[in-house]
């Protein structure tokens, strides 16, 4: 094989790996190319996404208030049963100490 046979050779070889890894990159390329219509819906995807987000963030806030209100509120319910209660009770032992009153002195 003469010098000129060899760097021919040589080119060819190198001529056909440029055409193989450029053809293997236009595939890959090919294969992976994320279309504009894709990159559109997962950029509304993603709004939507964050949209929800805040919208349960803003619900989870309303409840939690909606709880401390109640809670609140159950909390002064309970206060005036108590003070309800215990007028009760007091106009109980009343009632009871002047039905004692009451027949001592029809008894007398």
């Amino acid at each position: 094989m003469s010098r000129t046979e060899f760097v021919i050779a040589t080119a060819i070889i190198l001529f056909i790996a440029f055409c193989l890894g450029w053809f293997a990159n236009w595939l890959i390329h090919r294969f992976t190319r994320v279309a504009a219509g894709d990159v559109a819906e997962l950029d509304r995807m993603s709004q939507e996404l964050h949209e929800a987000e805040e919208t349960r963030d803003q619900a989870i806030t309303y409840l939690q208030q909606r709880e401390a209100e109640l809670t609140n509120q159950l909390s002064q319910t309970e206060a005036e049963l108590r003070a309800a209660m215990d007028g009760l009770r007091d106009a109980r032992h009343e009632a009871e100490e002047l039905r004692a009153w009451i027949d001592r002195q029809q008894a007398s």
